[in-house]
């Protein structure tokens, strides 16, 4: 039987500790070859795209995230997870909850793996889904004492602050500025639309660390060289990917490139992560194809059982 999820069955069953575990699992399955997770496939429609990710999980599983980028307000995303070894359809998910809540538990994944030991603040730019999973990741991996939030919006940053201290227990203060909202945090999440720097490097300590989860390409990004130069650790969940945007990402061409680490080669011990507690470390997230499959299979296991 196929099982189909909506986005009120995966946020009924899709909590933050299991999530992140998946991400891991997914990041060091793709560096050890496990799990096949080409660049993303795009195709032009005229007035918007088709957008594809596929994975494969070696004698497991195979799938694919669909999505477009036209733009309507019912388009939603399509995960489709079959079964390595008949092809059958096992689990469809339609919506927006699976990849936002992935994308979040790459995150938390990142927090866990770069971040220092002892990091309890959070700041956060951006107001959205994206802003959203990114905290809730974060929380489920370090002990928080306090959020700060900052969008365009007043009344948005206000409602992010209000449903973290409801949801996460957390205490959490909406500020009016990007610079008040990470100035002196332990953790800085950047999870915007804009497509011009809205962050100044010189506003982050010294040991801070940085998921960066909005644009980040050439000609558009949400943050600048001067967070690159300031970073003593760079890191990707895909360097494939990274270099695979068509324009690529700051963090993949010249001078960066050379220094740009796999997220996956980290948790394995392959390079090292984190030295020191002073170093500023920069986690540039392209969202592993795949790991939305990934995420699926691990929601149908724990869900099959009760349908």
């Amino acid at each position: 039987m196929t099982l189909l999820f909506s986005d009120d069955d995966v946020a009924a069953a899709v909590d933050a500790p299991l999530t992140v575990a998946a991400m891991r699992d997914a990041l060091l399955a793709a560096y050890a070859g496990r799990l096949i997770a080409p660049p993303r496939a795009s195709a032009p429609l005229g007035g918007g795209r088709m957008v594809l990710t596929a994975g494969h999980l070696t004698g497991e599983w195979y799938g694919f995230r669909s999505y477009d980028t036209f733009g309507h307000p019912e388009s939603g995303q399509l995960v489709v997870l079959h079964d390595a070894s008949t092809g059958a359809v096992r689990a469809i998910a339609v919506g927006e909850e699976l990849g936002s809540r992935r994308t979040g538990g790459l995150g938390g994944v990142a927090v866990d793996a770069l971040a220092r030991a002892d990091a309890a603040t959070l700041g956060v730019v951006g107001s959205g889904r994206q802003a959203w999973t990114q905290v809730w990741a974060a929380a489920a991996v370090r002990p928080l004492r306090e959020v700060t939030v900052h969008s365009r919006s007043a009344a948005r940053r206000e409602a992010f602050a209000a449903r973290v201290r409801a949801e996460l227990g957390l205490p959490a203060r909406a500020v009016g500025s990007a610079a008040a909202a990470v100035r002196d945090r332990d953790v800085v999440v950047l999870a915007t639309t804009s497509t011009v720097p809205v962050l100044d490097a010189a506003d982050l300590a010294p040991g801070t660390h940085v998921n960066t989860v909005g644009f980040k390409q050439t000609d558009r990004h949400e943050f600048g060289p001067d967070l690159l130069d300031a970073a003593d650790l760079l890191v990707t969940d895909s360097p494939g990917q990274a270099a695979a945007y068509v324009p690529p990402m700051l963090a993949a061409v010249e001078p960066y490139a050379g220094r740009l680490r796999d997220l996956g080669a980290v948790l394995a011990g392959a390079v090292p992560g984190r030295t020191g507690a002073d170093q500023v470390s920069v986690f540039c997230s392209t969202g592993l194809a795949g790991t939305e499959v990934f995420l699926l299979d691990r929601l149908a296991r724990v869900a099959a059982p009760a349908r």
